[in-house]
C-alpha cells in the first residue's frame, strides 16, 4: 500500500487496474474492433470451452497481465481473451484466482477491477459447485439468485478505492432482470435451469458431511470456492452480475461417492455446452 497526494493506492485496486487495462487497451481494441465490452465472463472450473467460441480473440496468458499471477489450478487455463460472442464484444477470464491457493482476496477480485477499467458494466460469472439442494443432480445449471459469504473474507476491506462505494447495497447482488434474460434464453434452447444460493467457503477441503447439514440449514443450495469476492468487487464499482452455478457433484453426505476434482471437471465438460448457449444467448440480448 502507497500513499501520495492524499491518495492510498494498492496492490490490486484500481489505480492497479487502471495500469494494467491501459497496458492491454491497443490489444483489447483490436479484439473487440474498437467497441466497448458488452459484458466481461469468468469462467470456472472445466468451463473454459466457451473461450473457443469467441471470434477474433486477442488472447492474454494471465502472467502477461501486470498484476496477474499464472493459474494454478487445473481446469484453468489462464488467459483473458477480448473478442467476439454472439457477435458481441465481450471480455472473457477463461480461470480464476481463488483464495485457498494462497492469494489475497483482493487479487481474487482483482480481473472484475481491469475488466471494469477496460470498459464492461456486466459481469457474467460461471463456477462449479457442490449441490446441496436434495433435488439436484449432477449437471444440473442454477442461475444464482444471492450468496452466503463463509470466506470470512471481503475484498473491500481497507482503505476506499476510486469509484468503489463504501457501503455497496447487496439486497440484489445478482441482476434480476439478467436472471429473466438468462431464464428465457434458456427456455427458448430447450435447456432446464435452476435457481438459488450460492455459499462460498474458503477451501480447498471439501465440506465435511455435518457442515453439509449446517449450509443446507442456513438456506444454501449450492457451495463451492470462489465467485463472492468478484460479485463484491462488480457491486462496488456498479457493473450488473449475473451468476451460474454448474452442479458437478452431490454434497458429502448426499451421496455414498466421495466428492473429487476430477469428478468435477468431468460433469463440468459435459454441462459447458448449455452453459455456453446461455450465456451467448444472454450476451446477444444485452445487445
Amino acid at each position: 500500500m502507497a500513499r501520495g497526494a492524499g491518495v492510498v493506492t494498492t496492490a490490486y485496486g484500481a489505480a492497479a487496474a487502471a495500469e494494467a487495462a491501459e497496458s492491454l487497451r491497443d490489444r483489447v481494441a483490436r479484439g473487440l474492433g474498437g467497441a466497448v465490452p458488452a459484458a466481461g465472463i469468468i469462467l470456472g472450473s472445466g468451463l473454459g470451452g466457451l473461450a473457443r467460441r469467441i471470434t477474433g480473440a486477442e488472447t492474454f496468458a494471465f502472467q502477461d497481465v501486470p498484476g496477474f499471477p499464472s493459474a494454478t489450478v487445473a481446469g484453468h487455463a489462464g488467459s483473458l481473451i477480448a473478442g467476439r460472442l454472439a457477435g458481441e464484444p465481450v471480455l472473457a477470464l477463461a480461470g480464476r484466482f481463488h483464495v485457498y491457493e494462497g492469494h489475497d482476496v483482493r487479487l481474487a477480485a482483482f480481473p472484475v477491477r481491469v475488466m471494469h477499467a477496460l470498459g464492461a458494466r456486466t459481469l457474467i460469472v460461471s463456477n462449479a459447485a457442490g449441490g446441496l439442494r436434495r433435488t439436484f443432480r449432477p449437471g444440473d445449471l442454477m442461475l444464482i439468485d444471492d450468496h452466503i459469504n463463509l470466506m470470512f473474507r471481503n475484498p473491500l476491506v481497507g482503505p476506499v478505492e476510486p469509484g468503489d462505494g463504501r457501503f455497496p447495497d447487496m439486497s440484489e447482488p445478482y441482476d434480476r432482470a439478467l436472471r429473466a434474460t438468462a431464464r428465457d434464453v434458456a427456455v427458448d434452447a430447450g435447456i432446464a435451469v435452476q435457481e438459488g444460493v450460492y455459499c462460498a467457503l474458503l477451501g480447498p477441503a471439501y465440506e465435511t458431511p455435518a457442515e453439509v447439514r449446517m449450509l443446507e440449514r442456513l438456506g444454501a443450495d449450492a457451495v463451492g470456492m470462489s465467485t463472492v469476492p468478484e460479485v463484491i468487487v462488480a457491486r462496488a464499482v456498479g457493473m450488473r452480475v449475473l451468476g451460474v452455478s454448474c452442479i458437478t457433484n452431490l454434497a458429502c453426505g448426499l451421496t455414498m461417492t466421495p466428492p473429487s476434482h476430477e469428478e468435477v471437471l468431468e460433469i463440468a465438460a459435459k454441462a459447458a455446452a448449455r452453459l455456453e448457449r446461455i450465456v451467448a444467448g444472454v450476451v446477444a440480448r444485452l445487445a
